[in-house]
């Protein structure tokens, strides 16, 4: 089994370049985090008014050790959402990329993210080393993410792709399925990169039309990736399907699985990650779930310190099989918004959801709702199943949800009940590029 690929590129980052055969080791990834952290401090409190103002009074030189930065303070979405243009630490005369997410958030108002041309740099970088472990020169990879803009994620990753040797086709987003069946054959492609339910849609409907071997590898992104599509990906098409997490705010890339596919190498040259407990702020045990929250190492345009990401997972305490001393997250699962109280001490998360509904044949896309009137609370479920809406696949889904330990606790307790799911052929459910989450809404509908 090769090790992943980022050790090398990483051990080159830190040293200032390549060529040195010793192996990196984590002693000496620590002093760089260090050493970057400082820098990082100082340069946001120096140059971003938002930093210059929260980090009053503190400074880099107080970091003895990585772990010291848990005294300074969080930075979180809302802070981006209020102050976003305070973030700069550079003219916006600098600035190569700005992304806007409209997400929600207690203020109602949209994050825009900053990027200048180096932090755009950082991630193409970062793509060209982490899809090594995927594909090899010669090879072609179809992407099934957004890249009809410049700098978007599909043409920073084509670009990653091109010095490799390897051509990246930009398809994006899956909105006609049998076009995308058709561009897999057309183009030759020998690797699929998409969200997880968008790839489930290809893999439900092309049936047997790709033979095994056609394609070589799958990687996941965007979404959460349910271990139930990972499985079935696998089997259809006898290939490693890789997962990777990242978020635009880490500049889209972040940590990507090795040939072991046993948790996610972070990107650890750019980022220092914790992983804290959502409700008091303290870091976690390792191997204990919490928040993501990481720092920035080597943005210049829009650096971000302590920042919660609301994503869940935790870091991995075994060695990686393949060797590596990176820092490895374990399956992010979900957001802390993405669970829903069902009674006392009864909690529903869209994990849990995923993995009981997504290895019903035929389906492809769901939401819920958890609505709450004056009675029992309901579990709404919306499917999407392409050509197919029979109601063998409603029955499942309903049995399917009825038995997760959670929900079958809260129709015992006569707290819940869940009707038989309903079809929808909205197009949304399957060309949507944000994550998946359970709706909770307070009335009847």
């Amino acid at each position: 089994m090769r090790k992943t690929p980022l050790d090398e590129w990483i051990a080159g980052k830190i040293r200032g370049g390549p060529g040195s055969p010793l192996l990196l080791s984590r002693g000496e990834a620590d002093r760089y985090q260090l050493e970057k952290l400082r820098e990082t401090v100082d340069y946001a409190r120096e140059k971003s008014p938002f930093y210059r103002r929260l980090l009053t009074g503190r400074s880099g030189g107080e970091l003895k050790c990585p772990n010291d930065l848990a005294s300074f303070p969080f930075t979180t979405g809302d802070d981006i959402r209020e102050s976003a243009l305070r973030f700069l630490c550079v003219s916006q005369d600098e600035i190569a990329r700005v992304v806007t997410l409209n997400t929600s958030g207690t203020t109602g108002v949209s994050k825009r993210l900053f990027f200048t041309a180096d932090d755009l740099e950082l991630t193409v970088d970062f793509f060209h080393h982490g899809m090594s472990t995927l594909v090899s020169p010669g090879q072609k990879v179809l992407i099934l993410l957004p890249g009809d803009k410049k700098d978007s994620v599909g043409d920073l990753l084509k670009r990653g792709l091109a010095r490799m040797d390897v051509e990246g086709i930009v398809h994006g987003p899956v909105r006609d399925v049998d076009k995308a069946i058709s561009d897999i054959m057309r183009f030759s492609a020998d690797c699929l990169v998409g969200i997880p339910t968008q790839v489930l849609w290809i893999a439900r409907t092309a049936g047997g039309a790709f033979p095994a071997g056609r394609i070589k590898s799958v990687l996941l992104s965007t979404d959460y990736i349910p271990r139930a599509v990972v499985r079935e990906l696998e089997s259809r098409w006898h290939c490693p399907v890789f997962a990777h997490f990242g978020m635009t705010e880490t500049g889209l890339g972040f940590a990507v699985e090795c040939e072991a596919r046993s948790g996610y190498h972070i990107r650890e040259a750019d980022f220092y990650v914790e992983i804290v407990d959502p409700g008091t702020g303290q870091a976690c045990r390792d191997g204990q779930a919490g928040e993501i929250v990481f720092t920035t190492l080597t943005r210049r345009g829009m650096p971000l310190i302590r920042y919660r990401t609301g994503d869940i997972s935790h870091f991995m305490t075994e060695p990686c099989p393949c060797g590596s001393v990176l820092g490895r997250l374990g399956t992010v699962a979900g957001r802390l918004d993405g669970r829903v109280p069902l009674g006392k001490d009864l909690t529903l998360t869209i994990i849990e959801l995923d993995e009981s509904l997504f290895p019903i044949e035929g389906l492809i896309n769901y939401t819920a709702e958890v609505i709450r009137g004056d009675g029992k609370a309901r579990l709404v479920l919306f499917l999407y199943a392409g050509r197919a809406t029979e109601p063998k696949i409603a029955e499942a889904a309903r049995e399917a949800a009825s038995s997760i330990p959670p929900v079958r606790d809260a129709i015992a307790e006569g707290l819940l009940e869940v009707p038989l799911p309903s079809f929808t052929t909205e197009n949304q459910f399957t060309t949507g590029v944000g994550k998946r989450r359970i709706i909770q809404v307070i009335g009847d509908r």
